[in-house]
């Protein structure tokens, strides 16, 4: 770990933390929430091992990055405005993506945007959701799993950092990170983050250095940067109608757990498999299920994620 350089970067109007390792062609690994560049610890050190540039940025909001305080500014344009001006400062032309959870959507929309600036994408968790032009997402997610659910309320400027206020930080990340329920995750008012257990004992992939790094840098920043992903929803939608109908025109694998939350929202695992996927990403590859596999698989089965990352992009 110690031969991991730390930098910052200055892009898209934002001093940017970038953790980077190794030498060859560059992958570019993105975050997801509550998350830092730190999710891709093993990633980092295995693909440089194996010959390549690896780089890791806390994205907008995140860690040791700047994090404007309104919502308006965590569109999907913002953010890979900040990844592209990253590219940029670097010298760098086109990259292997890797993404998982937000950096999943980010990435899809880094495809949709600069397919120019991609040789190949690996996404995990979250799979390709096409614009509906009939309704926005949040409404779409209100619709199918009512007022309680996560993504609905995280909306409220405050409203759910007055409720993490009431625990510490690593409880918090606990709370996250060790999940292994596929049901929709709900935050009832009445019982708020109560409603998802603690676990007493860490699983053995997330060990309490982790959890402590993960925690240090939340405590500092608190949650309201990468909230504002999940507030800016809508406001992505907004601003993208022009991109509506377009496919990703990269070479894509896709990996998700069988127990991850977002394989189970209902019509994925159907838009997955049964052809819709395909249809809007022509050049999809691979689709892996990971038996037994929960949300944040790229650091609970760090070694094979590895090895499906390597096994794809040394092809190209």
């Amino acid at each position: 770990m110690e031969k991991i350089e730390h930098t910052t970067v200055s892009t898209n109007g934002i001093n940017m933390h970038i953790a980077s390792i190794g030498t060859g062609p560059v992958v570019l690994f993105l975050h997801g929430f509550p998350e830092l560049w730190y999710s891709w610890r093993h990633q980092l050190l295995s693909l440089s091992s194996l010959g390549y540039r690896c780089i890791a940025p806390d994205l907008r909001g995140f860690g040791d990055t700047d994090a404007p305080p309104s919502p308006a500014c965590y569109s999907a344009l913002h953010i890979v405005g900040d990844l592209i001006g990253l590219l940029d400062h670097l010298g760098i032309d086109q990259v292997f993506l890797v993404g998982h959870d937000w950096g999943a959507v980010i990435a899809w929309w880094f495809c949709l945007f600069r397919p120019d600036r991609v040789k190949a994408l690996v996404n995990m968790s979250v799979a390709f959701s096409p614009r509906n032009p009939k309704r926005k997402p949040v409404d779409g997610f209100r619709a199918l799993f009512g007022d309680d659910y996560y993504i609905c309320r995280f909306q409220e400027p405050g409203e759910i950092e007055k409720e993490f206020a009431g625990y510490d930080t690593a409880s918090i990340m606990k709370k996250f990170l060790t999940g292994r329920s596929p049901k929709p995750p709900c935050l009832p008012k009445e019982l708020g983050l109560r409603a998802w257990k603690t676990p007493e004992t860490l699983p053995p992939w997330l060990l309490e250095e982790d959890l402590n790094y993960f925690a240090s840098k939340f405590s500092k920043t608190g949650f309201v940067g990468g909230l504002n992903y999940y507030r800016a929803l809508n406001l992505t939608w907004e601003i993208t109608g022009p991109w509506t109908g377009l496919q990703i025109k990269v070479p894509v694998k896709f990996i998700v757990g069988d127990l991850d939350i977002t394989y189970h929202i209902p019509g994925v695992k159907n838009y997955i498999h049964n052809g819709g996927f395909k249809r809007d990403v022509p050049f999809l590859q691979e689709v892996v299920v990971i038996e037994d596999g929960a949300h944040f698989i790229n650091q609970e089965r760090p070694d094979e994620i590895s090895q499906h990352v390597y096994d794809f992009i040394q092809k190209f």
